[in-house]
């Protein structure tokens, strides 16, 4: 099949090499542009631009679609069948979705209409759910709105991470759009359900901040949906540390302890519904530590304090 892909991150490029280990003719592929980027600022190409240009695939990076004639007549030049979008960051107005001829397949990372938006991976964990997964979509001028050709799903497990099920939904999404082109015709498009959707904004650093008067198991959750950006944070005698992880104690007594309050010598710290153990954590300027290695240079002692 004669295809354009679109796509940016790391999330994308399972499916652009499984697409062309597949076959299909892919005669462009749209990234975003270089951005500045690390201390020095220099300009960084997004994976997926790495990934074709290894692969010598024509790269394209329009700062935008919309409003821009002349990008969306190059787009219907390229008379592509389909185009694939993954993560690519950039709205497509009607010009370039109504381009293909079997219009444009986008692979999401969440059970629609579950987690529409910025952020599905994050959120899932954020909310203590017990599945995700991908759905492949056919794109229409909504917010994640299209009707649904294809879906898997994945369990997330207590030990998820928002990187390692972000790896696992990449693969699952590259295996599914190979199988969903595979098809002739396409699958059937399911509409989505009103019923059950929910919104994944986009994240903030500030987000990272725990509260500790949320329960043993929402603490988990965030510090688990954040690895590893944008990470999880507390603060301590006017220093930020980062949290990495932590055992969660639901049914841990804390009497009348604050929420905060360190209770013994091992950094089990009290929250507003049982406790949790901090197990990893990072001071400014130093690598994420062990707790017991963090310990034996600074000592909290029972009865210290986390804002």
């Amino acid at each position: 099949m004669r295809l354009v892909f679109m796509g940016s991150p790391e999330f994308s490029v399972p499916a652009l090499h499984a697409l062309r280990e597949a076959g299909h003719e892919i005669v462009a592929v749209y990234t975003q542009p270089p951005r500045p980027a690390g201390r020095g600022k220099a300009l960084r190409r997004q994976p997926v631009h790495e990934a074709a240009e290894e692969m010598g695939i024509e790269v394209r990076t329009p700062a935008r679609l919309r409003n821009n004639p002349e990008a969306q007549a190059e787009f219907a030049a390229l008379k592509a069948d389909v185009a694939v979008v993954a993560a690519y960051g950039l709205i497509l107005p009607p010009e370039i979705l109504d381009a293909p001829r079997l219009g444009c397949l986008n692979i999401h990372a969440s059970l629609l209409p579950r987690w529409r938006g910025a952020s599905p991976i994050q959120s899932a964990i954020l909310a203590g759910d017990s599945e995700s997964g991908v759905c492949i979509m056919q794109m229409d001028e909504g917010l994640d709105t299209g009707a649904v050709l294809m879906r898997g799903t994945t369990p997330i497990t207590a030990d998820d991470t928002s990187a390692t099920l972000h790896d696992r939904l990449a693969q699952m999404g590259a295996a599914l759009i190979v199988r969903t082109l595979s098809q002739h015709p396409l699958p059937v498009a399911v509409p989505q359900p009103e019923a059950g959707m929910t919104y994944a904004p986009r994240l903030t650093r500030e987000a990272g901040q725990i509260d500790w008067q949320a329960s043993a198991e929402e603490i988990d959750c965030q510090i688990r949906a954040f690895t590893p950006w944008p990470g999880s944070f507390t603060r301590y005698g006017g220093q930020t540390l980062r949290i990495g992880n932590v055992l969660p104690l639901p049914a841990q007594d804390v009497g009348d302890a604050e929420p905060g309050t360190v209770l013994d010598d091992r950094l089990t710290v009290a929250t507003g519904r049982g406790a949790v153990r901090i197990t990893r954590l990072q001071q400014p300027g130093r690598a994420m530590m062990e707790a017991g290695d963090f310990l034996r240079g600074r000592p909290l002692g029972k009865g210290s304090r986390f804002d």
